[in-house]
C-alpha cells in the first residue's frame, strides 16, 4: 500500500503548467462560456474537480521513446528495415507459414482476435498488441524479457509459437542470398553458418531436458560456435526491436482534450464527447483507475493481481510474473548479459536488484490503454470479448481466482449501466494515429 500512497501524494502536489497562480485567463470557462466550478472547471456539462483535473493533466502527450543502450541499432533505419521483413517474414517457423506478424496482426491494432494463441500448437495466454511497446520496461504478460529485441527471439524458439531453432534461424540469415545483404548493411558479414558438420541443422538449448534431441545437438557444437550463434540471434531480435520501436502511435482525441486543460485552449476541450468526458472524470476520480493506468501510457509498466479465473485452455497453475522474474535472471540475452551492447543504465540496475517474490504469484504486466479499442479480448488470458465486459468486472470484482491475493486497494465500485457506457467512450479516445503505412505494411519483395 505504500507504493499506493506516494503516487497519491505525487499526484496530489505536484504542480504542471495550466494550475494555479500561472493558469491562463480562459482556463476556468467551459467551452459554452459558463463560468469554472469553485475548485475545478466544468466542460461539457461535467464537473471535473480540481483533483481529478490534475491527475488529467498527467495524461498527455505521449513523450519520445524512451533509449535503449542494450541495443545500439535500436535507431538504425537500416536495421529497422532489416526487422520488418523478419517481422513478418513465415520462414522463420518450423512449418513455414508462421511469422511475427501471424499474432500480432497490424489490422487488429498488432495484437488479434483469439483469446489465446494459436499457431503452431495452442498457448497458454493472449497475444498482447506491440503498439507502443517500446515504451514498456518488461516485455510479456509476465515480464520474463527486459527489452524488446530479447523478447523477440522467445516466440521464434518457442515450440507452440513459431517452433524454430536459433540455429536455422541464423542459418536462412547466412545463405539467403537477400537477407544475407540487408544484415551485412546493419551488422557486416555473418559467420558462414552452412557447415553440418559444426552447425547442426536444428539446435537450441533446453538444459531443462538432457535428452531433447535439439539440446543434444547444441551441446555436440563448440563453446566459440554456439556463441558465434547467439550473437548471430541476439542481433536478430535486435533487428526486429529496431522495427517495432516504428510502431509507434499518433495523438488520439484525449491528447488535444489534456492540451486544453493545460493551456486554457477552448477548443481543444470539444475533442471528447460529453460522454467520453464523464467517463474520464470516472477515470480520473471515483474509479481510480488512474493509479495503475497512470500518466501518457496509461500504464504503471509494473504489475499487479486481478485474482482472475483461468478460462478454458489456460494453465490454472500460472504463476504469471514469479516465474517470468526466475525466467529473465536465467536469460543470457537479458540486459546484463554477453550479448547486451551495455550493462549499465537504468534497465541493468533494475535488473541486479530483481529477485522473485511472494507478492508476484498471479501478477500480470498493466497493459498500455492506448489504442485499446483495437485489439479486443482483453486480459492475459483474453478474458473479456469487449471493453464494457472489462469495466464491469472492474465494477464488481465478480472472480476469485486461487493464486495470490489481489490488490488490497481494489475495490467493487459497483459503476451503473451508464457509468460503464461512459468509461467505455472514454476508452475510446485513447485511439491515436496510427503508425505511418509504410511500416504497418509487409516490405516490398520476396
Amino acid at each position: 500500500m505504500a507504493r499506493w500512497m506516494v503516487i497519491a501524494l505525487v499526484l496530489a502536489v505536484e504542480t504542471l503548467p495550466g494550475c494555479g497562480a500561472d493558469a491562463p485567463a480562459d482556463a476556468g470557462v467551459s467551452p459554452d462560456g459558463a463560468p469554472a466550478a469553485a475548485f475545478g472547471q466544468t466542460i461539457a456539462g461535467v464537473e471535473l474537480t480540481e483533483a481529478e483535473l490534475e491527475n488529467i493533466r498527467q495524461m498527455g502527450p505521449l513523450p519520445a521513446l524512451p533509449p535503449d543502450p542494450s541495443n545500439r541499432f535500436a535507431d538504425d533505419e537500416r536495421a529497422a528495415r532489416l526487422g520488418q521483413i523478419l517481422f513478418f517474414d513465415r520462414r522463420l517457423s518450423s512449418n513455414g507459414e508462421v511469422s511475427c506478424a501471424s499474432c500480432h496482426k497490424p489490422e487488429r491494432g498488432f495484437a488479434e482476435e483469439k483469446p489465446l494463441a494459436n499457431t503452431i500448437a495452442p498457448a497458454q495466454r493472449h497475444t498482447p498488441s506491440v503498439l507502443n511497446t517500446a515504451h514498456q520496461r518488461w516485455q510479456f504478460w509476465d515480464g520474463r524479457a527486459d527489452s524488446l529485441w530479447s523478447q523477440a527471439l522467445g516466440p521464434i524458439e518457442n515450440p507452440v509459437e513459431m517452433g524454430f531453432t536459433r540455429m536455422e534461424a541464423v542459418r536462412l540469415i547466412s545463405t539467403n542470398p537477400a537477407l544475407r545483404a540487408r544484415w551485412v548493411e546493419v551488422f557486416g558479414p555473418p559467420p558462414d553458418f552452412s557447415d553440418n558438420q559444426r552447425f547442426p541443422p536444428r539446435a537450441r538449448p533446453n538444459p531443462l531436458d538432457s535428452g531433447d534431441p535439439l539440446e543434444k545437438a547444441w551441446r555436440s557444437m563448440a563453446e566459440a560456435d554456439r556463441q558465434a550463434v547467439n550473437s548471430a540471434f541476439a542481433n536478430l531480435g535486435k533487428a526486429i526491436a529496431a522495427y517495432e520501436r516504428k510502431l509507434v502511435t499518433g495523438p488520439a482525441p484525449i491528447d488535444l482534450f489534456v492540451a486544453a486543460i493545460r493551456t486554457g485552449a477552448a477548443d481543444g476541450l470539444k475533442a471528447l464527447p460529453a460522454g467520453a468526458v464523464r467517463g474520464l472524470k470516472l477515470f480520473a476520480g471515483k474509479g481510480q483507475c488512474f493509479l495503475c493506468h497512470t500518466g501518457p501510457l496509461f500504464s504503471d509498466l509494473e504489475f499487479h493481481n486481478l485474482k482472475l479465473k483461468p478460462r478454458p485452455g489456460m494453465n490454472p497453475g500460472d504463476m504469471g510474473r514469479h516465474a517470468g522474474v526466475q525466467q529473465l535472471l536465467n536469460d543470457p540475452f537479458n540486459v546484463t548479459g554477453p550479448y547486451s551492447d551495455s550493462t549499465t543504465g537504468p534497465a541493468a540496475e533494475r535488473l541486479r536488484f530483481l529477485k522473485p517474490q511472494e507478492e508476484d504469484r498471479g501478477q500480470y504486466k498493466t497493459p498500455i490503454l492506448r489504442n485499446v479499442a483495437l485489439t479486443a479480448p482483453y486480459m492475459h488470458g483474453g478474458h473479456f470479448a469487449t471493453l464494457k465486459d472489462v469495466v464491469r468486472f472492474y465494477s464488481t470484482l465478480n472472480e476469485e481466482g486461487t493464486i495470490g491475493h489481489r490488490e488490497n486497494f481494489m475495490q467493487p465500485l459497483n459503476f451503473s449501466e451508464s457509468e460503464l457506457d461512459s468509461l467505455v467512450a472514454f476508452l475510446e479516445s485513447l485511439t491515436g494515429e496510427p503508425p505511418p503505412r509504410e511500416w504497418t505494411t509487409p516490405p516490398p519483395g520476396p
